[in-house]
């Protein structure tokens, strides 16, 4: 019962009308109309989000690896859980539960690390996300009249818009929840430092891949199965996963793309060119490995295209234009300025790649450290234009 009502409730607001409409071009191809008309309805910010979060527990109880709650004032907060209420971290029962239930205390260290959390967080929505969607959004709506070098920038400047403002969430979720004495799960980790796309998921929304596969993978028989059964687990994990993400064909293209990416992971194993690396030269092991992390990150991005465009025709067009004689070309405009945040931001990430977020610099002297923090207060103040809701609020 409660699987059928939660999924009937996602599947009456988020892809009624999806399903209908492309069952109604799909006959519309066959030369035959149909008159059927769209739900007019509004979908719940989050809805994706809690949905998951509770046929979690639903799925757990029911295979035995959870005990029902008692308390329905504790499960009710950790359905509507304010901090990742409405774009994640999609928690799981077993390890947020039992925080409602314990005694609240004032942490005076999770609370400053909390603090130090929400401005790195707010710092990358802000300062990042939101200045780089002016460019974005001006070389979306205009793409076909944009040079293949200027594409290129417009979805490498998307890449890191989408990651500054759904990770910047996560970060100010997670610090937020901190301040109550509330751990959440971690949600990114350096994801475009990633050297394939099995480690970009292991690295990218964790607490969504984590759920996919635990719920979908895995019951489809994982990766203890032939080859050939592994790849179709696979592309149905990757193209469900993009499905959740939109009711457009666009974000299920997304999905399986990843998912073809993936692939080449199944039939080739990664660590022999692992192996191949440890015997290399400090300079080689170095290009190797910049090697893979440009390869995975180019792949990544060209998937961005499609999740940032309007449709699929939209998606095609913009990559007909982008892999054209253009493409070696010179801006004719200057977006050197945009350039800077991401530089400042992938410089940052990967000196502090082994932190749970960048923030966490205790070891640097408190004058210095103040002086970060005010920096990046300033930088995010001196930033804002207008307010810009997060992107994945839609989903």
């Amino acid at each position: 019962l409660s699987l059928v009502t939660n999924l009937g409730l996602l599947g009456l607001f988020k892809y009624f009308n999806f399903f209908i409409e492309s069952f109604v071009d799909l006959f519309a191809q066959a030369g035959i109309g149909l008159n059927i008309t769209t739900l007019q309805i509004i979908l719940p910010v989050g809805i994706s989000f809690y949905t998951f979060q509770t046929l979690s527990y639903t799925l757990d109880i029911y295979r035995g690896k959870l005990k029902p709650t008692s308390d329905a004032v504790a499960f009710f907060a950790f359905v509507s859980f304010f901090p990742q209420l409405v774009a994640g971290p999609i928690e799981r029962a077993a390890d947020l539960l039992p925080q409602f239930e314990k005694e609240r205390r004032f942490s005076y260290a999770m609370a400053k690390d909390g603090l130090r959390q929400i401005l790195w967080g707010i710092f990358k929505k802000v300062a990042i996300a939101d200045l780089l969607a002016i460019p974005v959004n001006l070389i979306f709506a205009d793409s076909s009249q944009m040079s293949g070098s200027v594409l290129v920038l417009g979805a490498i400047f998307f890449a890191f818009q989408i990651y500054c403002d759904f990770s910047g969430y996560s970060d100010v979720a997670i610090g937020v929840a901190k301040l109550f004495d509330f751990q959440l799960s971690t949600n990114f980790v350096t994801p475009y430092f990633a050297k394939n796309i099995a480690e970009f998921w292991q690295r990218w929304h964790i607490t969504l891949s984590t759920w996919f596969r635990d719920y979908v993978y895995i019951p489809l028989g994982g990766s203890r199965c032939s080859k050939a059964t592994h790849m179709r687990n696979i592309l149905i994990t990757f193209t469900v996963s993009g499905l959740w993400h939109g009711a457009n064909w666009t974000f299920v293209i997304w999905g399986f793309l990843h998912g073809l990416s993936y692939l080449p992971l199944i039939l080739w194993n990664p660590e022999r060119f692992d192996r191949y690396l440890a015997h290399q030269s400090p300079f080689g092991r170095m290009t190797g490995r910049g090697l893979q992390m440009g390869g995975t990150f180019a792949v990544v991005t060209l998937g961005w295209i499609f999740f940032r465009a309007e449709d699929l025709t939209h998606a095609l067009s913009y990559l007909h234009h982008l892999f054209s004689r253009s493409l070696f070309s010179l801006p004719a405009t200057d977006w050197s300025i945009y350039l800077v945040p991401i530089l400042f931001l992938v410089t940052v990430e990967w000196l502090q790649r082994d932190k749970r977020h960048p923030l966490q610099i205790d070891r640097i002297p408190l004058p210095v450290r103040w002086l970060i923090y005010l920096t990046l207060a300033f930088w995010a103040i001196a930033s804002f234009r207008q307010e810009t809701p997060f992107i994945y609020f839609q989903f």
